[in-house]
């Protein structure tokens, strides 16, 4: 039996684990990773990496196939889905040793396989076996859910990791679920060149003006939407049929059901350990990350946090400071403060900060600008104006309050704005700031400026 007493011992080893293993071992501290299953957790495996990998094939495809440019003529051929997938599963492995296995080796702290249980409120075992620790953290993340859909278990339906497994592309696919992972295996796969049905309220968390922009990008791809819930599956003539509330149906050769994720505690008997649980089975934490268990900490997914692997990664770090006393007399603690969400459709939809109606909610007046991307050179250079940039900022101070797009490369626009966000910015000073010509990121700058004045504006200035 080991008798060696870690600092900490943390359960799971994606990107919350792996930020609390860093810091840890930074502050001195002794860490072992616990991990039952595959290294990496959830976004090197099965979610980040091998779906915008997969996206960019097919993104490469469709805009193959929707060249605006006749004089630079382009075509696409039939896919090689095994191929795609080989190609997807190649770059996955190599991140796996690079990301996480190597990082683990410089280090100096060990990834132990085995299923971590919690005995009690002091106590955990691996494979049945103790292992002592000062704290402990749990990271264990979150998995697809499943809806419990009258008929879903009498078919072979797709969950968003299933569906990357796949080595035919399916004639059609219905897809049940309108939030990021939803849209993006939708517009996946159509890419790909199935027939695609989506059932569900489209981006239902992102500002309407942006989900309206994705709605026409969507019936443009050839993607049918009901905005609607799915209340039962059948099978009809050797096909999936989607029925939904109001009695509309859907069928397709394949369904996939992307309707939210759920966090992954069954194992650790939580209840052992005295760690209180919300309604939906996520882990309760402060904002320290600390649970009712003082010993024990969370981070990631399985804590509640906002379903990003750099908001893991923060969760992470904070966890791990202060569960070691690394912290020292002032906690740690995740500032969100203009927190960038990114959903990889093409165009991206992307948001920093603040909705609307969220800032109405805080109690801010707010005023809103709303820029098309028919005023943004680059997108005139692209031949593609489809979307808009929408800045939120509070009406007293000016102070930019949140920044809100569907475009090409809005990701890339999200980092300027979280930093502008974070700095305290106004739209004026944004507006004065230097921005380049003919990126989409100028944009940022030309939505300030109709806070100021909605007249045109020349190209140049």
């Amino acid at each position: 039996m080991n008798d060696t007493v870690f600092d900490l011992a943390v359960i799971g080893s994606g990107g919350a684990a792996m930020a609390a293993a860093i810091a840890a071992r930074q502050a001195g501290k002794s860490v072992v990773l616990i991990e039952q299953a595959t290294l990496g957790g959830t976004c090197v495996n099965v979610g980040c990496v091998p779906s915008k990998t997969l996206l960019a094939a097919a993104g490469a495809r469709h805009g193959a196939l929707g060249n605006p440019f006749p004089g630079a003529p382009t075509s696409a051929g039939e896919v090689d889905l095994a191929a795609l997938v080989g190609q997807k599963d190649e770059l996955v492995g190599r991140l796996r040793q690079a990301k996480y296995a190597d990082v683990a080796a410089a280090y100096g702290f060990e990834v132990r396989p085995g299923r971590a249980r919690f005995t009690d409120a002091d106590t955990v075992t691996v494979d049945g076996q103790p292992l002592a620790a000062r704290a402990y953290l749990v990271a264990t993340g979150a998995e697809p859910a499943h809806p419990g859909l009258p008929g879903l278990d009498e078919i072979d339906w797709l969950t968003s990791t299933t569906a990357m497994e796949q080595t035919e592309l399916p004639e059609s696919l219905v897809v049940i679920g309108g939030g990021y992972v939803g849209m993006e295996q939708a517009q996946l796969f159509a890419h790909l060149g199935a027939r695609v049905t989506l059932i569900g309220r489209l981006a239902p968390a992102v500002e309407p003006e942006v989900a309206d922009a994705l709605r026409g990008v969507f019936a443009d791809d050839g993607i049918t939407v009901i905005e609607d819930r799915a209340v039962a599956v059948e099978t009809v003539s050797g096909q999936v049929e989607v029925v939904t509330r109001s009695g509309r149906r859907a069928s397709g050769a394949r369904l996939l059901v992307a309707t939210g994720r759920t966090p992954r505690t069954a194992a650790l008997d939580l209840d052992a350990a005295g760690v209180k649980t919300d309604d939906r089975g996520f882990v309760v934490v402060d904002a320290q990350q600390a649970t009712s268990n003082p010993r024990i900490y969370a981070a990631g997914d399985v804590s509640g946090a906002p379903q990003y692997v750099y908001v893991a990664a923060a969760t992470g770090r904070v966890a791990a400071l202060n569960a070691t006393g690394a912290a020292g007399p002032r906690p740690a603690t995740v500032d969100y403060t203009g927190m960038p969400g990114v959903v990889f459709t093409r165009p991206q939809l992307g948001t920093a900060g603040l909705t609307e109606a969220q800032a109405l909610a805080a109690g801010y007046r707010c005023e809103c600008r709303v820029l098309g991307l028919a005023d943004v050179p680059r997108a005139l250079a692209n031949r593609d104006t489809r979307g808009v940039v929408k800045l939120v900022a509070d009406t007293t101070t000016g102070r930019l309050l949140g920044v809100h797009a569907a475009a090409d490369g809005a990701g890339e626009i999200m980092l300027a704005a979280t930093y502008a966000i974070k700095a305290g910015m106004t739209v004026d000073e944004i507006a004065d700031t230097w921005a380049p010509y003919l990126t989409m990121a100028e944009s940022l700058r030309i939505a300030a400026g109709l806070f100021r004045n909605e007249m045109p504006t020349s190209c140049c200035a």
